[in-house]
């Protein structure tokens, strides 16, 4: 099919895909550009003749949030003392460490339009459909239940009040969830449909679901001041809106995001780099990428947060990715490793923070089975599902190249089929082996100043192991 392009904006045929229903073709463009965002306008003429012309339109300004704005659940400042007073005669719910971080997330819009704890009916379209329908009819993607759990005693205590306080981990007034409702928190079915399978060992449901309540309590949530960390990452921790802001003063007219709970590898940095070049071969003129990494609850074994941000500015510094055309924050949603289910929300709350474009790999958000040696999800259906999502239209996916370590130019590099056996695969799991173990990777694999935050960290985990006492056992 020959394209004839009429518009300022060029773009390169190889790239773009019409279809978001063909990835199964591996002759098929890696990259498919979403034909619902509007600002260039630009005529495709098709031949054969018997093809109908084409409108296509790119978006080249910030994407719009879902629900058509940005929901802001903080109080102004002028109306905090008097709103916390009134919470303080409320009965209240005490908040677990992963409940606050859900807070966070709903206050500042990542789950926009949603405007606190799903009452019965988000729920269940959460849970059954992965999206909610609005009041005009539009469909947003919303694949995660976002939800409050309650045992028997806090549901007794709350009685016939319509409004609830809502207390942190350490005792101090958080906010109040307004309009409640209280349901029935079926876990079976909740586990079942989020994850796919009821398999004792997911870390999620053994830290956050099993150990809960069995009712769910939903309402309309005000927060009473931004949720704030103090452990020395909270510049990190850009909202949505202030993302935005970050983005309109760069000028970008498109923004790519990528998402990871790992050390960034030049694995990555070939892929997100890669990602920029062919954006400004689409016609784009200064894509931004939004490096985020997930900041909320991950597994034991996982990175911490703080390691992790601390690799990820040793590779700005060490000129991997290019810090003129990279922001760098915190994503403070909790992780659920529920595979192609969690990968839409993790979409998702990228289009209300401005990315127009979502990188997404092999096995997003995936692990490996907690009973069985395999993995727990096809590798390959999270990027499938994520261009067929409801509500997730009018986002562009951009699947990952598989990227691997060339062993012959010594270098991470797209993996070519020609030659597989000169391509050496070093999983996350390898990668933290390596440095567990004090070995070196392969050159190239990683710059040297975010191995070396690598290194010291498992150091300290060694001393720390070391320094204890010897555990006295009775007889």
């Amino acid at each position: 099919m020959a394209l004839t392009v009429h518009a300022q904006l060029s773009i390169n045929p190889s790239f773009l895909s019409i279809s978001r229903t063909n990835t199964k073709n591996p002759t098929s463009p890696i990259y498919h550009l979403n034909l619902l965002r509007v600002t260039h306008s630009i005529t495709i003429t098709a031949t054969p003749s018997s093809m109908s012309s084409r409108v296509l339109s790119v978006k080249s300004s910030l994407i719009e949030p879902d629900g058509g704005s940005l929901i802001n659940l903080v109080v102004p400042d002028s109306e905090r003392l008097s709103r916390e007073r009134e919470a303080s005669e409320l009965p209240h719910v005490k908040l677990t460490q992963i409940d606050l971080e859900w807070v966070h997330v709903i206050s500042e819009g990542w789950a926009s339009p949603l405007k606190g704890f799903m009452r019965e009916d988000e729920y269940l379209q959460s849970l059954h459909f992965n999206s909610m329908r609005l009041k005009d009819g539009s469909v947003v993607n919303m694949s995660l239940p976002i939800v409050l759990v309650i045992d028997d005693e806090q549901k007794a205590k709350i009685g016939g009040s319509s409004d609830v306080g809502l207390i942190g981990p350490s005792g101090d007034p958080v906010g109040v969830l307004k309009g409640i409702q209280i349901y029935k928190h079926n876990k079976e079915e909740r586990i079942a449909r989020t994850w796919g399978t009821t398999a004792p060992g997911l870390p999620y449901v053994e830290e956050v679901i099993n150990p809960a309540g069995n009712w769910l309590i939903g309402g309309d949530l005000e927060v009473f001041k931004p949720i704030k960390y103090n452990d020395g990452l909270d510049h990190y921790r850009l909202s949505p809106q202030q993302l935005r802001k970050e983005f309109d003063k760069r000028q970008a007219d498109a923004v790519f995001a990528f998402q990871l709970r790992n050390p960034v590898h030049n694995g990555h940095a070939l892929l997100m780099n890669d990602t920029r070049g062919r954006l400004l071969e689409m016609g784009y003129k200064n894509p931004i990428l939004l490096l985020h990494p997930l900041g909320g609850y991950t597994k034991a074994d996982d990175v911490p947060l703080d390691v992790r941000m601390e690799q990820h500015s040793k590779v700005l510094e060490d000129g991997v990715l290019d810090p003129e055309t990279t922001v760098v924050a915190i994503f403070p949603s909790p992780m659920h490793y529920a595979g192609p289910t969690e990968v839409q929300w993790h979409a998702k709350a990228r289009i209300n923070a401005g990315a127009n474009f979502y990188i997404v790999g092999r096995d997003p958000a995936g692990m490996s089975h907690p009973t069985e040696k395999r993995d727990l999800y096809d590798p390959d259906h999270g990027k499938l599902v994520l261009s067929m999502a409801p509500g997730l239209e009018k986002l562009n996916i951009l699947p990952f190249r598989v990227a691997a370590y060339d062993q012959k130019e010594k270098k991470m590099a797209f993996f070519d089929p020609s030659r597989p056996q000169d391509f050496l695969f070093i999983s996350g799991t390898k990668m933290r082996t390596y440095a567990r173990n004090g070995d070196n990777p392969p050159d190239g694999f990683m710059c040297p100043g975010g191995w070396r935050v690598l290194v010291q960290y498992y150091e300290s985990l060694q001393a720390e192991e070391t320094s204890k006492p010897p555990t006295v056992v009775s007889v």
